[in-house]
Order: C-alpha cells, then sequence, then structure tokens
C-alpha cells in the first residue's frame, strides 16, 4: 500500500476500537492494531471502555438505531489505561486516548495518576477522552449513583486538573472533598494531556467549553455538525475562549465517510475523523485499516 505523505496532512485520522472479546483483547492483536495504526499514519488510536456488560439493558445506547449497545455481554473489554500504557511500551509517536473513559463512574483521584502515568510512560502522548455514561446498568454493579452523573464530572474533572497541575492540591465540592496531598510524577504535557469530550448534547457542550481541549462528535454529519458548533461557539464566549481553542474530532460511526465527506467536514474546521474498527482477526483489522489509509488518509493529504 502506499505510505501517506508525512508532515502534510491537513485531516488527522484516529480509530476507536474495542480491545475486547477472545482475540481482540489478545496482546498479538493488540500490539499489530497499535503498529499498523502508527506504520499508516494514523494519529490517534482510542480505547474504548465498558468494565460490565449485560445480557440485556434497560437503558438506552445513543449511538444505534434501536438503542442496542454493539458489542455483547461476553464482549470482555481491556480496561483503557491499561491497554494504553501497554501500548505506550510498543509504539513511538501515535497519540494513546481513552475513547471514552466514564469520569463519573470512577475514583478521580485515581483517574488522574493513571492519565498522568500514562503520559509519562509514553513520553506524553496520553489523550484523556470522557464522557458520562449511558449504562445505568454499568453504574449499579459499580455501586455508583447514575443519576447527576453530570454535577459529579464537573466536580472530579476540578480534582484531576489540581492533581495535574498544582505542587499541592485540594478541592472541596458537593460531591467530593479532597484534603491536602501530593501526587506525582506530573504529567508531561503542560498544563496537562488534552482533555476530550464526548457527546452532542448541551451539557456535554459545556463541559467542553470550560474544560475541554477537544470535542469529540459521535454520528455527525457535514448538515448537522454546523448547529452544534454554533451552540458551542457562544458557550465559549462565557470562558473567553473560541473554537481555536478546541480540536474538533468527528466520528461518523457507522455511517459512510469518504473523500468528500472529509473536505466537507475540514471546511467546516473539523481536524480530526475518528473512524470505528473492528474486526474478529488481526487479518481482518489489518485489511480494515489498509482500506481506511488507502482511501482516507493518504488522499486526504493533499485536500
Amino acid at each position: 500500500m502506499p505510505a501517506p505523505l508525512q508532515g502534510t496532512l491537513v485531516m488527522k485520522f484516529g480509530v476507536q476500537t474495542l480491545f475486547g472479546g477472545p482475540v481482540a483483547s489478545q496482546p498479538e492483536y493488540i500490539i499489530g492494531t497499535a503498529k499498523a495504526l502508527e506504520d499508516r499514519g494514523f494519529s490517534n488510536i482510542w480505547a474504548a471502555e465498558h468494565v460490565v456488560n449485560f445480557p440485556s439493558y434497560t437503558s438506552s445506547y445513543p449511538y444505534s438505531d434501536d438503542g442496542v449497545p454493539p458489542f455483547g455481554a461476553d464482549t470482555g473489554i481491556i480496561e483503557p489505561f491499561t491497554v494504553l500504557t501497554f501500548l505506550a511500551a510498543h509504539t513511538s509517536t501515535i497519540k494513546l486516548g481513552t475513547g471514552i473513559t466514564i469520569l463519573p463512574q470512577r475514583n478521580p483521584v485515581y483517574l488522574a495518576k493513571q492519565a498522568a502515568d500514562v503520559d509519562v510512560l509514553s513520553g506524553g502522548r496520553m489523550v484523556v477522552g470522557i464522557g458520562t455514561g449511558w449504562s445505568a446498568e454499568e453504574f449499579g454493579a459499580l455501586n455508583v449513583p447514575f443519576e447527576h452523573r453530570g454535577s459529579r464530572t464537573r466536580d472530579y474533572l476540578q480534582v484531576v486538573r489540581s492533581l495535574w497541575c498544582d505542587e499541592v492540591s485540594s478541592f472541596e465540592g458537593e460531591y467530593y472533598s479532597l484534603p491536602e496531598c501530593v501526587q506525582g510524577p506530573k504529567p508531561i504535557q503542560k498544563p496537562h494531556p488534552p482533555l476530550f469530550f464526548g457527546g452532542e448534547s448541551n451539557p456535554a457542550l459545556r463541559r467542553v467549553a470550560e474544560f475541554g481541549q477537544g470535542w469529540m462528535g459521535y454520528r455527525l454529519t457535514p448538515e448537522s455538525l454546523p448547529e452544534r458548533l454554533e451552540k458551542l461557539s457562544k458557550m465559549l464566549v462565557t470562558y473567553d475562549r473560541s473554537l481555536s481553542d478546541i480540536e474538533i474530532a468527528i466520528s461518523p460511526y457507522d455511517m459512510a465517510c469518504d473523500l468528500d465527506t472529509v473536505k466537507r467536514f475540514a471546511d467546516l474546521g473539523v481536524e480530526q475523523i475518528i473512524l470505528v474498527g473492528f474486526a474478529d482477526s488481526l487479518e481482518k483489522m489489518l485489511q480494515n485499516l489498509d482500506t481506511f489509509a488507502e482511501t482516507l488518509v493518504v488522499p486526504a493529504a493533499n485536500i
């Protein structure tokens, strides 16, 4: 396959994947996928998170027409910070992202530690993609309240930022109290690893405006994106920020994405297309990545 034109890409391409199931959770598959992404000029790998799955859900998965998630109960998924730490030792340039980690069902002090350590071990390649979650069942299994998870996320983010940035950290909020403490080592990236937020709702966009360096929009088209960007732009003004401060990353998810679509997204200010890559064998995954590279990554070098 032809090599991408390094250094000339206008649009970056990432791949979100589930390292789960009997094949995709194996070391050879994980290493092979990551090395293939790096070799083919992809900028980011995004590792998804679900610590438990269920035979059926009353919660509705937000990115399918029928509300059913695209993975079964037996798809055991490798925890994202674990797999990204593993990949830090087997890659050298690709950005390592959680895509996404469900912050309100985690302990923020521990998440800050995990993310900072991955940033150190990878030489500054950690990207923290955050969401508030959709599965009440998963929160229940963790004995964490599903309610008020958005407000809890806001408190947790302030805890995480303090632990990353302050010599001595502390925080007092409605949902979390952090006594004066010191956490290290600090992340390599300054002031901290980029925070990307998933979601298209107004609360999700407000989190981007207040805390984010990036936004991950899912199942959006060049026709539906401008409305969200307009809302985000207005919210950013509240924090003396603008869209130029935010990396816009769009995942077509299960919708078709051709070079013309990429060009139209680029015209709207999108900087990264996140493609979804699942396969039941490494051979099929590499074939998928070859197709992505040949039809999108390489041609996009000249748009």
